[in-house]
């Protein structure tokens, strides 16, 4: 089996659809979806393009997930999002179909899969404990041995934090395939993950301009659209700056 790891789409449907075009060059069995793939400027169209996918997709939920669906059903902010973000989830939760609802609803926090030459991976959004909790690349190995103590698969592949990393903890290999449509690394680019038989962390190039184009013509009400333009297509952080706020947190 080869699988393709899709982390933190974030309804960023141009840079899905350029990520698609090369797992399917790579000759991928199968997608991984590690969560966080709804919130965002096209999320109805994003999930339509991943449900067309078929039995080939995996789904894993993330706390977006979580949280378009608790707005879905007229829940408010527990306060815990600042409202900015909180205005992006409500904005995808009005644009779901019920159908759509029912492809998100009841995801495993976390999933394992035989991968060629890797063995048994273990895929979850944030930890296996936690759709939120933070995991970085340069957390000590105390805080990866806690984080993941449940679970006993030598290879790991989480997301969240929209920061490609590959490292090991405690005789572990831990692997994030970094974000699609939000990443933190510095370069622009839709960032995934190719497994089997090795792992390899792979950046697919797409028209940051036409996207911005196409998301100004189909989602003009998206809440912080220009700021979403500027700081993820046009123009992304990197992995330094990313370190440094989730640090703080």
């Amino acid at each position: 089996m080869r699988v393709a790891v899709l982390a933190d789409v974030h309804g960023n449907l141009p840079a899905l659809d350029a990520v698609l075009v090369d797992a399917e060059r790579a000759g991928v069995d199968a997608f991984v979806l590690n969560g966080d793939f709804v919130t965002g400027p096209m999320p109805a169209q994003t999930l339509d393009r991943l449900a067309a996918l078929g039995d080939r997709v995996i789904w894993v939920h993330g706390n977006c997930e979580r949280e378009v669906l608790h707005a879905y059903g007229g829940g408010i902010s527990d306060g815990s999002q600042p409202s900015s973000v909180w205005a992006t989830t409500e904005y995808a939760a009005a644009q779901l179909s019920p159908a759509h609802r029912n492809l998100i609803d009841d995801l495993p926090l976390s999933v394992r899969l035989d991968i060629d030459d890797l063995g048994p991976v273990r895929f979850c959004h944030a930890t296996t404990r936690s759709d939120t909790e933070i995991v970085l690349v340069d957390s000590s190995v105390d805080r990866y041995r806690e984080a993941f103590a449940s679970t006993s698969e030598a290879t790991v592949v989480l997301g969240h934090t929209h920061m490609p990393f590959d490292r090991l903890a405690d005789r572990r290999r831990f692997v994030n395939p970094g974000s699609v449509g939000m990443p933190y690394a510095g370069v622009p680019g839709a960032y995934w993950a190719l497994l089997g038989p090795s792992v390899v962390l792979r950046r697919s190039e797409y028209d940051a301009e036409a996207a911005a184009r196409l998301f100004r013509a189909q989602a003009p009400d998206y809440p912080g659209l220009a700021e979403f333009i500027d700081e993820n297509l046009l123009s992304i952080p990197s992995d330094a700056e990313a370190l440094a706020v989730f640090s703080k947190i």
